[in-house]
Parts: structure tokens; C-alpha cells; sequence
């Protein structure tokens, strides 16, 4: 594939990706709550289809190499954000929410390998 054609393909998804990531936050904000649920939903949810895209193009050719640069590397790419995990994580600690920090940190992590997992297992049935 033309190497600017796969930059097009990552940046057309990764705009999308990120913009469903600000919609999301949109719907489920960070202020009040005392927990950062957007990010914690877009983790989760970006782990598992992470998981389910990368399996079917490994496993299946239901995801071509187009596809998987547009869907894995740009979308998920721009809906993940581990720099707003992690400047979540200091703005609690910062604000004294160590259990929240602690809940927010070990869910992330256990949360985001179970539900890749449950990608991976759940892209297994259709092959």
C-alpha cells in the first residue's frame, strides 16, 4: 500500500476516533462525579474492540490491512487516550482521591485486559 495512503487511512480514523471520544465525554462528563467514567468507558470500550479488530485480521480475512490501519490504528488510536488515563490519575491524587486513584488505576488495567480478552474470544466465534 502507498505509504500516503496508510497515513490518510490512520489520520481519516484517528479524527473520527477522537471525535467519538469528545462525544462520549459529551454524555458521561468528569466534573462532579469524582470519578473519571468518560475515560474509563472509552479505555474499556477501546480495549475490547482493539482486541476484536485485531483478532478478525489476524485470524479471518473479514479485516483487511486497509481496514485494520483505518479501524485499529486511526479510530481506536484517537478514541483511547492513555495521556487523559493518566492526567486523570494525577488530577486525583492531586485533589487527595487516593482510593478513587487506586480504583481508577487497577480497574483501568484488570478492566482493559478482560475486556481485550473478551475481544479476542468474542472474534474467535465468528471464525
Amino acid at each position: 500500500m502507498n505509504p500516503a495512503a496508510s497515513v490518510l487511512l490512520v489520520g481519516a480514523g484517528g479524527f473520527l476516533g477522537s471525535a467519538a471520544r469528545y462525544l462520549v465525554a459529551l454524555v458521561m462528563p468528569f466534573a462532579g462525579s469524582g470519578f473519571p467514567f468518560a475515560t474509563f468507558a472509552v479505555n474499556m470500550l477501546g480495549s475490547f474492540l482493539i482486541g476484536l479488530l485485531s483478532e478478525l485480521a489476524v485470524s479471518t480475512t473479514m479485516v483487511s490491512p486497509e481496514t485494520r490501519l483505518f479501524l485499529v490504528t486511526g479510530f481506536c488510536g484517537g478514541f483511547t487516550t492513555f495521556s487523559s488515563y493518566m492526567y486523570e490519575n494525577g488530577a486525583l491524587i492531586r485533589d487527595g482521591q487516593v482510593f478513587y486513584t487506586t480504583l481508577y488505576l487497577a480497574g483501568s488495567i484488570a478492566g482493559g485486559f478482560l475486556a481485550l480478552y473478551s475481544g479476542m474470544l468474542t472474534a474467535k466465534l465468528w471464525t
